[in-house]
């Protein structure tokens, strides 16, 4: 991980928190500046527009997410379970940050519907986690799917309407009870397709 300067590490704290409180539209890079006891100009040094500074804010939080979802992966768990595990932990953290930070999770959302780098970077690692759990499965024998690529595509899709940030807008005043029941139930059918080797 590189090592932030001090004044960059400033700067990114008061942008989150700025962020947090007063949300896209009333987000200044002057405001700021000003809180953090520099001049804007110095702002710009490291991140070269205002769209820059609240894309790094907001990959701090993907970055965390990400090291979740990899000791997930990493751990001694069967295939199965961890897959089990990824999906519900990456649904729990998105949906969490719609109802708790939803500023963030508004910069969220638009960086994932312009394909902002960060987003890219993103949507990559997380599959590469995903892949990384049904190749293990494959390897062990837990998993038997007709064609790996098709099956990865097949977990990915199928878990996208409880993942991705529009569509949890379009459902956030479904009861949570409610959406965790047919994620549930989703999961079980998505592993019996890889276990079964259906796809």
């Amino acid at each position: 991980m590189t090592q932030r300067e001090p004044s960059e590490t400033r700067i990114l704290t008061v942008a989150s928190e700025h962020l947090r409180r007063f949300g896209l539209k009333r987000f200044t890079v002057v405001a700021v500046a000003e809180e953090a006891g520099m001049t804007h100009a110095n702002v710009y040094r490291y991140f070269p527009s205002r769209a820059a500074l609240v894309d790094a804010v907001v990959d701090v939080w993907l970055k965390a997410t990400e090291r979740h979802l990899a000791d997930i992966a990493d751990g001694p768990d069967p295939a199965d379970d961890k897959l089990e595990r990824l999906i519900l932990a990456l649904a729990k953290a998105n949906r969490d940050l719609l109802t708790e930070e939803p500023h963030l999770f508004a910069a969220l959302s638009q960086a994932v519907a312009k394909r902002h780098a960060i987003s890219r970077r993103n949507r990559a690692r997380v599959r590469a986690l995903f892949e990384r759990v049904i190749d293990e499965g494959i390897a062990s024998g837990t998993f038997e799917p007709r064609d790996r690529d098709r099956a990865i595509a097949f977990v990915i899709d199928a878990t996208h309407r409880f993942i991705h940030p529009a569509a949890l807008e379009l459902e956030s005043d479904v009861p949570q009870a409610s959406v965790d029941i047919r994620l549930s139930t989703l999961i079980r059918v998505s592993l019996r397709v890889l276990i079964a080797g259906i796809v």
